[in-house]
């Protein structure tokens, strides 16, 4: 079975396979990232068509006779100020994956942490108060970044030591993307957040879905 240092000492934490040991797979991984991309995208971006812009309601001259060409309003686009044809409207750049393929994907992502080495761990409870200096010391030579520290809700005070951290990361274990853990040089989580995240990815489908709906 896979291990993970324990920041701070000697110890270990002991990885579960189904979670920190999978092949890579590519293309789900890349499928995976433009999913998460596109659905930051706000999708509000519009312009104006010719039926929103103001005026052009009668014809600017007479059909024939002027010597110019026939012209039906001014609100057409080759006139200045007239609508834009074919412009951007509002819509949803929301690309649908599979939740088993998004959850293998997070899981191949974190394996490729654990298998370069740059996946730990850490007591939340040493931070009895939020220092930064205290997270610095215990990152010691892990300090490569970018940096991704993953813990829960309730760990507010290691959350808040980690932070001001230049070039990292702090989410919870339900917040982490597939997109974090491949940004990230290393990737530090406390022991609670680490057995979440394995819990979340190993969970059978039903219970997850009762898991959402509570």
């Amino acid at each position: 079975m896979a291990k993970a240092p324990l920041l701070g000492g000697k110890k270990t934490v002991e990885l579960d396979e189904v979670v920190f040991g999978l092949e890579v797979n590519e293309p789900l991984l890349h499928e995976v990232v433009k999913a998460e991309a596109a659905a930051k995208r706000q999708g509000t971006h519009a312009t104006k068509t010719r039926g929103m812009v103001a005026g052009g309601r009668a014809k600017p001259w007479r059909q024939k006779g002027t010597g110019r060409a026939r012209q039906g309003t001014t609100r057409a686009a080759q006139w200045r100020g007239g609508g834009t044809v074919f412009g951007p409207q509002p819509r949803s750049y929301h690309v649908k994956v599979n939740r088993k393929a998004y959850r293998r994907a997070r899981a191949i992502a974190l394996s490729l942490q654990a298998g370069r080495g740059t996946l730990a761990a850490f007591d939340a409870a040493a931070f009895e108060a939020p220092r930064t200096k205290d997270a610095i010391a215990l990152l010691g030579d892990r300090e490569s970044r970018p940096l991704i520290v993953v813990v829960t809700e309730e760990q507010a005070n290691a959350a808040l030591s980690f932070r001001n951290l230049e070039r990292s990361l702090v989410v919870t274990p339900s917040e982490l993307e597939v997109t974090h853990v491949l940004w990230a040089r290393q990737l530090v989580f406390s022991t609670e957040a680490l057995d979440a995240i394995t819990a979340l990815l190993t969970a059978e489908p039903s219970v997850r879905r009762q898991e959402v709906a509570a």
